[in-house]
């Protein structure tokens, strides 16, 4: 069943199927961003100014990252400014570097996100078994 919110940005009001979100990107700073279904459009949403839609957002980022669900594979990948919550299954593509990290595209956008076994290691090894799982293929 979709999962639809309400939020409120720069002074337009969108209902949003979160269930269709891929990517969102936790900044340290406290900011959440994420991309409109089907757009490169990013919503950003900061506590400061947007309190009740900032709770919404995290309370779902909680909900879908603390289950197991099937056929639905999220993973949390920290870098040095962020922590990015993807949805594997809306990637089209990886790239194995020959240096053992792991890049992908996150859907509709040009955010490249890059996967350091020694950083990520759960979140690589979460990657490799779903490629495996997913395509058959084993990225070594």
């Amino acid at each position: 069943m979709p999962y639809w919110m309400r939020i409120f940005y720069e002074r337009k009001e969108y209902v949003i199927n979160f269930d269709r979100v891929n990517a969102f990107c936790y900044e340290k700073n406290g900011r959440v961003t994420f991309w409109l279904p089907d757009s490169a459009i990013p919503i950003v949403i900061n506590p400061q100014s947007n309190l009740e839609d900032y709770h919404k957002v995290i309370k779902y980022l909680e909900k879908v990252t603390d289950v197991e669900v099937e056929n639905i594979h999220w993973v949390k990948i920290i870098d040095d400014k962020n922590e990015y919550i993807v949805n594997l299954n809306c990637i089209s593509s990886f790239c194995q570097e020959s240096n053992g990290r792991i890049s992908f595209w996150l859907p509709d956008g040009t955010i490249p996100i890059i996967i350091n076994p020694l950083s990520n290691p759960d979140s690589y090894q979460k990657v490799l078994q779903f490629v495996k799982n997913t395509t058959g293929y084993s990225l070594s």
